[in-house]
């Protein structure tokens, strides 16, 4: 057995460590979603069809639980076989326990505009009140 000088002291075989694994970036823990992008998440989800309307009991107000189940069957975001996702969402505070947001909804090439109204409850849990596609006021027709 010859002696190899790049060995460790106390090793015996003769395999070589590979190269030496980068560095990792330490991990910084994801930032939990704001009320509004929790939102336009569920509002995509069920307007694309991939949710039933009933997911959002609990989480709407007024009429618009009303606005969704009219409109949840007919999937106004959910085209073809690509799956929408939310390219962006930003939201203001025009009053206290109120947040008005938009986002924009990617399927593929074609981008829409969903906006909606949430507002904040006695208990704090947030709740959408009124839902916009593309401009038109979703509203159920009476």
């Amino acid at each position: 057995m010859s002696t190899d000088k790049t060995r460790p002291a106390g090793r015996r075989d003769r395999s070589r460590p590979g190269a030496v694994p980068p560095l990792r970036a330490p991990h910084r823990p994801r930032q939990p979603l704001r009320p509004h992008q929790w939102f336009a998440e569920r509002l995509l989800a069920v307007l694309s069809g991939q949710r039933p309307v009933h997911w959002m009991l609990g989480h709407t107000i007024g009429e618009a639980y009303d606005q969704l189940a009219e409109l949840a069957p007919s999937t106004p975001l959910g085209t073809g076989h690509r799956r929408p996702v939310v390219r962006a969402c930003h939201g203001t505070r025009p009053a206290t326990g109120v947040v008005e947001a938009f986002a924009s909804i990617a399927t593929g090439e074609r981008v829409r505009a969903m906006a909606f109204r949430l507002e904040q409850g006695p208990d704090l849990r947030w709740r959408c009140a009124a839902v916009d596609l593309g401009g038109e006021r979703l509203t159920a027709r009476r």
